[in-house]
């Protein structure tokens, strides 16, 4: 099968976990873990979330002067770098040494009327106790808004039009390369207006399971996997209600709100995916990719299942 692995920016840094070199590599290192034993039997396209860390870079950034510091579509570029380096590298000490990998720069286009700029809504960095981020708000003229108990830095997030490295990614694949690519969502991308074909980077980070969804589709996956840090998809999240979702069609999922920060875009890719597609999509631990892929774990959603089940 041909399997689009889309690795949440929270699953390679967890919440509460120090931002530094030493903690994404231990939990990259993870990643390659679960991954690596699906390459033998599958053709692997893998993206990965970075608000954690492009909100990182962010924060270095805020000790330049205003008009010094370099805007996001920059800092996207430099977190696919970091990112597919490590994984790359972590995948490579497990699989067989002829095993090629690749990481792309991959840049997207958005619209520049896309709603999302006028109401940010992704999340990006640490997170901050209320006073802190109101500071911060005064200083750098930054967005906020609660996540759980904490608040978090929020940006413009657009939806994802065009893929531009769409034809190399397929290339590699044909060369039985596994890709890592449309990291963060990609490289935020518009033509600029009354102009020429300009193409200008944009102030924002697009939804990287969006990305992921329209990759998978313009890739004709067989499967989009989208691992994070819960278990499934869950109906009344943290409460003694909780209950995970076992399988499901779209159209069983649209009676539940999800959170708009969290679970909701992943919701929304995967039924995407499986309504245009007619395959499957699937949400879910890391460390249960393997039972992501066979569907024995996680939230598996498609078209044709009979109804909705859930976990015991």
């Amino acid at each position: 099968m041909r399997v689009v692995i889309a690795l949440g920016g929270n699953a390679l840094l967890r919440r509460g976990e120090a931002m530094t070199a030493d903690v994404q590599r231990r939990n990259t290192r993870v990643a390659a873990e679960a991954i690596a034993p699906l390459a033998a039997e599958h053709q692997l396209i893998i993206t990965h979330g970075n608000g954690p860390q492009v909100g990182l870079l962010a924060l270095q950034g805020a000790s330049y002067k205003p008009d010094e510091a370099y805007p996001l579509d920059i800092l996207g570029a430099e977190t696919e770098g970091m990112i597919g380096y490590m994984l790359e590298q972590e995948l490579g000490n497990l699989l067989p040494f002829e095993q090629p990998l690749a990481t792309l720069l991959t840049m997207v286009e958005v619209d520049a009327d896309d709603p999302g700029f006028l109401d940010p809504s992704k999340f990006v960095g640490p997170v901050y106790e209320r006073a802190d981020a109101d500071r911060i708000r005064a200083e750098k003229g930054w967005v906020f808004k609660q996540d759980g108990e904490k608040w978090r830095r929020v940006v413009a997030s657009p939806i994802p039009k065009r893929i531009f490295e769409i034809r190399p990614v397929r290339w590699l694949l044909e060369q039985g390369t596994i890709v890592i690519c449309a990291g963060g969502g990609g490289i935020p991308t518009m033509y600029e207006k009354n102009s020429d074909r300009k193409l200008i980077g944009v102030e924002a980070v697009i939804d990287k399971d969006l990305c992921s969804e329209l990759l998978a589709r313009e890739l004709d996956a067989d499967l989009l996997i989208m691992a994070t840090d819960a278990p499934a998809v869950c109906v009344d999240w943290g409460k003694p209600s909780q209950k995970a979702i076992n399988k499901a069609r779209p159209e069983d999922l649209e009676q539940f709100n999800f959170p708009a920060g969290s679970m909701g875009p992943k919701v929304d890719a995967a039924c995407r995916f499986a309504q245009t597609t007619g395959k499957t999509a699937a949400i879910g631990a890391l460390a249960d990719i393997a039972g992501l892929v066979s569907g024995e774990r996680g939230t598996v959603i498609n078209s044709g299942f009979p109804g909705l089940t859930w976990h015991a």
